[in-house]
């Protein structure tokens, strides 16, 4: 066990970017309730405005915003049937110049609002340009900020935990234990999992959360496993990712008497990332959920041979964004928030997706399950989305 702890040290100094980014820059500015009905474009050219941390402090930020930038050109080229000019605007990661370039946006005859990144800016300018009947596809992915006028394009803890305690259901897992950091995206991610075991037949049969540290993994334990025994549960959900917990509990769980087959491992993040994650034992036989591997691989390709790099991970959600305006424009003839919503399913760069009433968004994802230290596709993500979403 002390060298377990000494192996993984490292990853509690860091934090998923992906995870929390949407979390942590959160606020609680309000929109109006109800979506507009937005401009009717039938027939005319879109006036798109994008909105992208362009100059800000953060060099990193820069990439992201060019990957999102050309993500979006590319979608452009690919719907047809509609004419839509794309004009960038600098935010430089403020909250405020993004309230204010929306503003420019909207005085110089946008029609729709793309990004921005974070969810700090993107409540401001939904709140900024709420007035002027002007939705906004934000790319964070922080559901607090959703509704109104402000939809979320990030991929959020309630798609993955849909997707993988419906398909536990399927399989007869249907007795889990949440396990859980004491933090925000922790309580986030076991949040989603109540919600999901809705109307699945699923039974939470316990919750045990633990503190953010080397110690607080090690403490949980004991709880961990006696609940697992005297509860009958037969899947535990980690909420964990790699630059966290994951690598120290699928260590020590086994070491300490779980088993794998008995007690099916569940992951709410994605397992794949790093690569070298896959060879942790504890993880072997588990499942977790992924974007439609095919969907992603051709995104990629297209995107590489486009722009002569791969796209950032980021750059996934630019392209849905344009793919959702582009598509209802041509399918609806307007942009309003009952048009973006209608749809069963826009063909995005990871597979399909729809945005909800609600101002969340809904995404196809496939089970894959580790085997051998390699990633297996067990449960293809779905081509479309049904009334329920899958």
């Amino acid at each position: 066990m002390i060298s377990a702890l000494r192996r993984f040290r490292k990853p509690f100094r860091l934090l998923s970017v992906f995870t929390l980014t949407g979390f942590l820059a959160g606020c609680q500015m309000g929109v109006p309730s109800g979506g507009p009905s937005g401009p009717r474009v039938s027939g005319q050219t879109i006036e798109v405005a994008m909105l992208l941390p362009y100059g800000s402090a953060n060099a990193g930020d820069d990439l992201v915003a060019r990957s999102l930038e050309n993500a979006a050109r590319m979608a452009l080229t690919e719907v047809q049937g509609v004419d839509i000019n794309l004009t960038v605007y600098n935010t430089a990661a403020s909250a405020s110049q993004a309230a204010s370039v929306a503003q420019q946006a909207v005085n110089a005859g946008a029609d729709v609002i793309l990004g921005p990144l974070r969810s700090d800016a993107a409540a401001a300018v939904g709140v900024a340009v709420a007035r002027a009947n002007i939705n906004v596809l934000s790319f964070s992915n922080n559901t607090e900020i959703a509704g109104g006028n402000v939809f979320v394009l990030g991929h959020t803890y309630d798609n993955t935990a849909a997707r993988v305690v419906g398909y536990a259901a399927s399989q007869g897992r249907n007795r889990v234990l949440i396990l859980h950091a004491r933090n925000l995206a922790g309580e986030v991610a076991r949040e989603a999992v109540e919600r999901a075991v809705f109307s699945t037949g699923v039974t939470i049969t316990g919750r045990v959360g633990y503190e953010f540290s080397q110690n607080g993994v090690v403490d949980a334990l004991p709880e961990v496993m006696s609940a697992i025994r005297s509860t009958d549960t037969n899947a535990l959900i980690l909420t964990a990712d790699a630059s966290g917990a994951l690598p120290l509990f699928s260590q020590l769980l086994p070491e300490n008497g779980l088993d794998t087959e008995e007690t099916r491992v569940i992951g709410l993040a994605r397992w794949d990332a790093p690569p070298q994650t896959l060879e942790l034992s504890g993880l072997q036989g588990g499942w977790f959920a992924l974007p439609d591997p095919a969907a992603a691989a051709g995104f990629e390709a297209r995107y590489a041979a486009a722009n002569g790099d791969p796209p950032h991970v980021l750059a996934a959600i630019g392209y849905d964004a344009m793919r959702a305006v582009a598509e209802t424009a041509a399918s609806q003839g307007r942009l309003g928030a009952a048009d973006l919503t209608a749809s069963s399913g826009f063909n995005g760069a990871n597979g399909v997706f729809r945005l909800r009433s609600d101002g969340t968004n809904q995404r196809a994802m496939a089970i894959a399950q580790v085997q051998n230290n390699q990633v297996t596709v067990i449960d293809p993500a779905p081509r479309r989305l049904g009334p329920a979403g899958f």
